[in-house]
């Protein structure tokens, strides 16, 4: 695969792929994490609100920010009933634009790989969650086969394609993950993996849906459609679908968390 970045711009079409994918996963992550009613939340990559919305349903947030660079997104976010309470900021993990100490805990939520330097990511969490808060994240196990979109992006590579991957694709790694989180000088740092399974209603469920993926929509866009038959009969062969037609696979993700020290 190329290492070339990919990255959701249609809120929309998020909430048709990943956001239930996502939904999944954060409640595995959540119950993990823990965390007391009543806290300061910074949510980093936010996205389309997704999971902004889980941790308002789920924890009780007194105060809640998303931060995301994409405004198409952003704008997305800022539609959802479920996340009436949160505020959300353009800008980029890297420079949040917050003072030291401001937040309670802050996340990120299927977002590390696409920052282009996890580490300073890490350390800005770090700079804006107060002594004694929490830093996490979860991410999808790329490297490992474990993401969602996994199924469409192996089988164009084995016809000779090559699916775009997150720049930071390797910090997905729960090794790596650790690291970033020991190296940032977090406390009581600890990791755990997470595995989800989907069922679609049938093929064209799943194809319609999955096609929507980062780097794939634009791939597909400039395949014949020779090929796209092609890939859609070796989807078929490696995802059969049960007696009523339903197509069901899994996914894995990584996930890591640490207090700031007090």
């Amino acid at each position: 695969m190329s290492e070339h970045q990919t990255r959701f711009e249609d809120g929309a079409a998020y909430e048709r792929m990943m956001g239930t994918w996502s939904r999944l996963a954060d409640d595995v992550f959540l119950d993990w994490l823990g965390p007391r009613p009543g806290l300061r939340w910074v949510d980093v990559g936010c996205g389309n609100g997704a999971f902004t919305a889980r941790l308002i349903e789920r924890c009780s947030p007194a105060e809640i920010h998303g931060i995301d660079p994409s405004e198409a997104q952003l704008a997305f976010a800022r539609t959802r009933s479920d996340a009436r309470i949160a505020q959300f900021h353009q800008g980029d993990a890297t420079t949040l634009p917050f003072p030291e100490s401001r937040f309670d805990a802050a996340v990120m939520a299927l977002v590390i790989f696409f920052v282009p330097d996890p580490a300073k990511g890490v350390a800005e969490m770090v700079r804006v969650v107060g002594p004694g808060g929490k830093v996490a994240a979860y991410a999808w196990d790329i490297v490992s086969g474990g993401s969602p979109g996994e199924p469409i992006w192996a089988e164009m590579q084995a016809m000779g394609l090559k699916p775009p991957l997150p720049p930071s694709f390797e910090a997905s790694r729960i090794e790596a993950l650790h690291d970033l989180w020991v190296d940032a000088g977090l406390e009581a740092v600890e990791t755990r993996g997470i595995a989800v399974h989907r069922t679609f209603a049938d093929f064209d469920d799943f194809w319609t849906t999955t096609r929507t993926t980062p780097g794939v929509v634009s791939m597909i866009a400039s395949m014949t459609p020779f090929d796209t038959e092609r890939l859609k009969a070796r989807l078929r062969e490696r995802l059969p679908a049960d007696a009523d037609g339903r197509i069901t696979y899994a996914a894995s993700a990584n996930a890591v968390k640490g207090c700031v020290p007090v």
